[in-house]
């Protein structure tokens, strides 16, 4: 019998039970092709190794409609933060975008940087068109 590395994606369900838990992104996928299972784990514990649960998936790179996709399992997650696990700040602003926790502060300095590169571009390009006289 072999052994494999890589845990299942349903995670093997055991841990400690007053060890800290977290609720973080574990990545899998190819080079230069990400993508992140959103697992339960053992707050010291490396990300490679087996997960307590696996609650949900986000997938960075934009499909041909320019989504990025992620599946949560939201009645788990609340489980598990109404357990005291800890939350990772991506895990967080992510759960903030899709209205499971309150929005995270990097989600409007992000949405803020965005608006002004977007206003930037808009003068450069009218300036760059007006007549010059």
């Amino acid at each position: 019998m072999s052994f494999s590395p890589m845990h299942l994606a349903s995670g093997t369900g055991k841990f400690f039970q007053r060890s800290a838990k977290t609720i973080r992104l574990a990545r899998y996928g190819c080079a230069n092709r990400p993508f992140f299972h959103i697992v339960v784990m053992e707050r010291r514990k490396n990300q490679h190794q087996p997960p307590i649960e696996q609650v949900g998936t986000y997938d960075p790179i934009p499909n041909q409609f320019n989504q990025q996709l992620i599946s949560l399992n939201v009645e788990r997650i609340r489980h598990w933060i109404g357990s005291g696990a800890h939350v990772s700040e991506p895990v967080a602003e992510l759960l903030g975008l899709s209205g499971l926790t309150p929005i995270h502060p990097r989600s409007y300095i992000t949405a803020w940087r965005n608006r002004k590169a977007l206003v930037e571009a808009a003068a450069a390009k009218k300036a760059e068109e007006s007549p010059k006289e």
